[in-house]
């Protein structure tokens, strides 16, 4: 075999190994085991806390409904008839889910002109300045896993509005994060990260 085809052989099979961050933590249900796995992502999220006051587990909590932890999820495709694509059901990308034009907003308030969607790090500050911007406009305390991700999924205009009141099937959501982010508080209190 030549050297060059070697050379490519091997090029392809490390490409093919990828880092394994497109893929969700084994364990969603369990806090400390997510932290074990993905030590990055306690490390995110504790930065967040300190610069922002959101949370670990209302972090987590919202970015496991948004993506599963997956880096690189998107929403699913919409369909003609059934089989004719026409394009993502929104813009929404990366562990956070952000929107490409609130996406956009984040990094021009905070001057992250590099930010990426998929890197754990820029989605867990996103959330943070999200949620920041959510208790200034509407009140919600950083600690209200359910109102801060109503508010998430809606926009602040929205929320302000109540339109999430016209969704029963929303309402089930977050009461699903609130009970999430309980359960992901007395996880990390019992594996001694809080």
């Amino acid at each position: 075999m030549s050297r060059t085809l070697r050379a490519l052989a091997l090029v392809v099979l490390v490409a093919s190994c990828g880092g394994g961050q497109g893929t969700a933590p084994r364990h969603l249900d369990d806090a400390c085991r997510i932290a074990d796995e993905r030590p990055e992502y306690l490390k995110a999220f504790q930065r967040t806390e300190r610069k922002w006051g959101v949370p670990v587990h209302v972090q987590m909590a919202t970015m496991h409904q948004e993506s599963k932890f997956i880096s690189n999820a998107r929403t699913p495709y919409r369909y003609a008839l059934g089989v004719i694509p026409m394009g993502r059901v929104s813009s929404a990308y990366g562990y956070a889910q952000a929107l490409d034009g609130t996406w956009d907003d984040y990094k021009k308030s905070t001057g992250k002109r590099f930010a990426r969607r998929d890197r754990i790090r820029d989605a867990s500050d996103f959330m943070g300045w999200y949620m920041v911007t959510s208790r200034s406009k509407n009140g919600i305390p950083l600690t209200d896993a359910r109102n801060q991700y109503l508010a998430y999924h809606e926009g602040h205009t929205g929320y302000a509005r109540g339109s999430y009141n016209r969704k029963s099937w929303l309402l089930d959501v977050a009461n699903k994060v609130d009970a999430r982010a309980d359960v992901y508080q007395a996880q990390l209190a019992t594996c001694g990260l809080r």
